[in-house]
């Protein structure tokens, strides 16, 4: 177990690396100091400063960083922010409701031939009496 885990940093603290040269930034909960960083991030150093003060999880995810690139975080933990973050929340994905009867979502796309292959019978029944 590293000597940070379970440390807590609260947000007093997080503020107080918030420059370019003493950066953390919270990534799932979890505090990063990325100060040694912020000269080889392909992104640049500016996206890192965006992230500053605040929880940077729906950016890191955003991005799709790789597995290398999620391989440098644990050298560089600091701790757990205080409460957790928001990402450190579970995430319920919740689809949107269609309350409209007549709007038909997922259905099978075979089923818009239906109404050309009626007019079809119907035409070679007309045709052929």
């Amino acid at each position: 177990m590293s000597e940070n885990q379970g440390k807590i940093i609260t947000k007093a603290q997080l503020a107080e690396h918030a420059s370019h040269k003493n950066l953390w930034i919270v990534i799932s909960g979890q505090v990063y100091d990325v100060s040694k960083f912020m000269d080889e991030h392909p992104g640049g150093d500016e996206v890192l400063l965006c992230e500053a003060e605040k929880d940077a999880t729906e950016a890191f995810e955003d991005v799709g960083h790789s597995d290398d690139a999620r391989a440098l975080l644990p050298p560089m933990l600091v701790g757990e922010i205080e409460g957790g973050g928001e990402a450190a929340k579970p995430k319920v994905q919740v689809s949107p409701v269609n309350k409209d009867p007549t709007s038909v979502t997922n259905s099978n796309p075979l089923f818009m031939f239906a109404p050309l292959l009626v007019l079809g019978v119907w035409v070679a029944y007309k045709y052929s009496s």
